[in-house]
């Protein structure tokens, strides 16, 4: 398999390095989070009930965003198994994210396609499948893993739907070789086709008659 069908602008497995660069090709770490995550054990919570292929993980909620809104707003995509608004242990307040788990996986994934950027109370939320249980490799944000971030936190992380990585340099390079080669091709075809049919137009014209030279006198 060639590399550019190996390349893929979502991550498949977690690789804290990989993640932490722009086109996933890095092999040293760029920032002090990226080593974190790399040294640190992260298992995943095992009390988590429900299939991760039906469960949704939906961030960038209203502080003020209830059950019953998140209810009304995702039971139009399916039948709702379970769902938790996570809450701050210590305050009890809303930590702004929620998982939500359907009863088929097919509900799950129209909600991942069509409730994304919806706005809720104000907020413009984000909408993603669990990778807790789904990415092998995974590491949450605190351990310095993650996905997306903030500029200004210096703290990027690419690979997944809210920052994709972007195509290598090399990858591009050669699909504009490939373009240009397609290019040169299919202008020499239709080079071909146009001489093809110029010859094609002349032998279908009638010929000429030829002029009859004077007839001998010596002739009968």
């Amino acid at each position: 398999m060639s590399a550019e069908e190996q390349w893929s602008k979502y991550a498949k497995v977690y690789d804290p390095i990989k993640i932490g660069s722009i086109d996933g090709t890095d092999t040293e770490p760029h920032d002090r989070a990226i080593e974190r995550a790399i040294y640190s054990t992260y298992v995943p919570n095992r009390h988590v009930k429900g299939k991760p292929q039906c469960t949704i993980f939906v961030s960038r909620l209203s502080y003020k965003t209830t059950k019953d809104t998140i209810r009304d707003a995702f039971s139009r995509y399916g039948k709702l198994k379970r769902f938790r608004l996570v809450k701050d242990v210590v305050t009890g307040m809303p930590k702004g994210y929620a998982f939500i788990e359907y009863e088929e996986e097919a509900a799950a994934e129209e909600a991942y396609r069509l409730a994304n950027k919806m706005v809720l109370d104000g907020n413009t939320i984000f909408v993603d499948f669990e990778c807790e249980r789904l990415l092998k490799g995974w590491k949450p944000r605190r351990l310095g893993g993650g996905f997306g971030g903030k500029k200004e936190s210096g703290q990027l992380r690419f690979g997944g739907r809210d920052r994709p990585f972007r195509k290598p340099i090399a990858l591009e390079l050669k699909e504009e070789e490939l373009r240009k080669e397609r290019m040169r091709r299919d202008a020499e075809r239709a080079r071909i086709r146009e001489e093809y049919e110029r010859k094609r137009r002349e032998r279908g014209k009638p010929r000429s008659p030829s002029p009859k030279s004077p007839r001998s006198p010596h002739r009968r």
